[in-house]
């Protein structure tokens, strides 16, 4: 990863996220791993600093509302090491999780997603807090 990219970098020895190696897209090369966007946005929503920009829905387990999309964009922009990245592009990356069914559109609800958890969550990762405010 090029210096200074990073703003949530995942951590050392122990502590925070735990994501399964399914989590990770491999990059070209050998040994790199690159995060995709669905755990970049959990990372987000697990981060008190970011509440202002996208948080947990209360009362409806799964869905987030992205309250800033274009800081969220910028902070997955920074992430990526792309300057030029806006809320259109990171959208139209979010549309590619919903045939398979990571996430989806809410109806009705700007700029509001759900998980489908189903497909993410494995029974040896529970500690992932997915309740808004830790309900």
């Amino acid at each position: 990863m090029k210096a200074g990219c990073s703003i949530v970098d995942k951590p050392e020895g122990g502590g925070g996220y735990h994501f399964p190696e399914w989590a990770y897209k491999t990059e070209s090369s050998p040994g790199s791993r690159q995060i995709q966007l669905w755990h970049f946005i959990l990372e987000l929503l697990q981060k008190e600093e970011f509440r202002h920009v996208i948080a947990w829905q209360q009362g409806e387990y799964g869905e987030f509302v992205i309250k800033d999309p274009d800081e969220v964009a910028r902070l997955w922009g920074r992430r990526k090491c792309k300057p030029q990245m806006n809320y259109d592009k990171l959208s139209r990356a979010l549309r590619y999780y919903y045939n398979k069914r990571i996430l989806h559109k809410t109806k009705g609800k700007r700029f509001t997603y759900k998980f489908n958890f189903n497909k993410l969550v494995m029974p040896n990762y529970p500690f992932i807090n997915i309740r808004p405010n830790g309900e």
